[in-house]
């Protein structure tokens, strides 16, 4: 399966939305576990290696690159 890297969300600005207010009323610690739970459920539901291998490849790279725009 190869990474869809175009914009596929239906209602994105409702999924924003939704993510925000998931970290309403948590601490920075239950903020970065929620996230981490996140990360994992739709890690178990795409399944596929490759396909997760290249999303945390891409979003280390993103990070990676705005923090040296922001130098």
């Amino acid at each position: 399966m190869a990474l869809n890297t175009q914009p596929n969300l239906t209602q994105a600005d409702d999924f924003y939305e939704a993510l925000i207010d998931m970290h309403r009323d948590l601490d920075d610690g239950q903020s970065q576990a929620a996230n981490a739970q996140l990360i994992l459920l739709l890690a178990n539901h795409i399944g596929d290696h490759d396909t997760l291998i290249a999303a945390m490849r891409l979003a280390r790279e993103g990070t990676v690159r705005g923090s040296a725009a922001q130098a």
